[in-house]
């Protein structure tokens, strides 16, 4: 198979790697043509996985030659540029060949999942989404990895894991986009929140009961918004929920220990050199949540510690005397919201 990577960043670099042990022509585009030809001439990312060999890769700052004649469009950047890419992409791309999102983000502008970003700039193409607890560092030191690749189009479920699967990462098949993108952009909230939590020397039975009640949060909003929240029982909820809020190779996670340390947000994002995606999703669900009557009182509490500079541990008193609601909360869609 001809693979486009789009964005030589830590994941997209991992894939491409994986794509090429697996026999596919890759192309990888980087936003510099400085990156480019480091990429060809040392056969290495030597930013993001100096020790990840890329055999055969053709790696390229044009974006009409990465996409030439490509079956299948994986694409790996930030939620912030995915627009300007995707619309620049749009002119170049083969007919029907199929997109990939494996970006965990949304966009401020009309709340778009990444997958809607794409498909507004990208007509006519089946667009896809990978997510599930996939650290970049890990499946790069080949570690067992399981994700989801969720799509309404089979066909392109299928190549998704002909391109990607192996037997270090696992993909499994969905259909329920929208819950699996969801997930994957919620948990850098609650990642943040338990970095947080962890600086400030909480113990284990705090942190559980944030992870669980984060949980039953983002099945709450999912119910609201078409998604069906028993999706969240799998690897795009609770599995990736579970890695970003328990490592330190995760970026959100490092953000809230850096702040749990007394750092600025400012100081913590320096700190790890890495955008953490986590702290614009923030501002976006907190403010979707207000509109649409859905109660976050995780979301509403970090909220406030980042925003509104509260103290953490004023805050998480203040959510442990709320009032108690039900434990488990999976309402399915077709039933009202709690």
């Amino acid at each position: 198979m001809r693979l486009a990577v789009i964005g030589a960043g830590s994941f997209g670099t991992v894939l491409a790697s994986i794509a090429l042990a697996n026999g596919h022509a890759v192309r990888l585009w980087c936003r510099t043509q400085a990156q480019a030809d480091q990429i060809n001439q040392t056969g290495v990312n030597e930013r993001f996985h100096p020790g990840l060999v890329l055999h055969d890769v053709q790696a390229t700052s044009d974006l009409e030659l990465a996409v030439s004649d490509a079956e299948l469009v994986v694409l790996s950047v930030p939620s912030k540029g995915m627009a300007d890419v995707c619309s620049r992409l749009s002119a170049f791309l083969p007919d029907g060949v199929g997109l990939v999102s494996t970006t965990k983000g949304i966009q401020a502008s009309g709340f778009l999942m990444m997958s809607e970003v794409i498909e507004q700039a990208c007509p006519g193409h089946p667009v896809g989404v990978l997510s599930g607890p996939n650290l970049a560092a890990e499946i790069a030191q080949r570690h067992l990895t399981a994700s989801v690749i969720a799509s309404p189009s089979a066909t392109l479920r299928e190549k998704a894991t002909e391109a990607l699967g192996c037997k270090y990462l696992r993909l499994y098949s969905a259909t329920d986009r929208v819950s699996v993108e969801l997930g994957g952009a919620l948990k850098n909230i609650y990642a943040i929140a338990c970095g947080l939590a962890a600086a400030l020397n909480v113990g284990a039975n705090t942190q559980a009961a944030l992870m669980t009640r984060a949980l039953a949060e983002m099945s709450r909003l999912a119910s609201y918004l078409g998604g069906n929240p028993m999706t969240f029982l799998g690897l795009a909820g609770v599995g990736d929920l579970i890695v970003t809020c328990s490592s330190p190779l995760s970026r959100n996670y490092r953000i809230g220990w850096h702040m749990g340390q007394g750092k600025s947000l400012a100081e913590a994002e320096a700190e790890i050199g890495q955008v953490a995606e986590g702290i614009n999703t923030l501002s976006l669900i907190h403010q979707r949540a207000l509109e649409m009557g859905v109660v976050m009182p995780i979301v509403e509490g970090l909220y406030e510690v980042i925003h509104s500079n509260k103290p953490a541990r004023q805050v998480a008193v203040k959510l442990m005397q709320a009032a108690q609601t039900s434990d488990v909360e999976f309402v399915l869609p077709s039933q009202p919201g709690p």
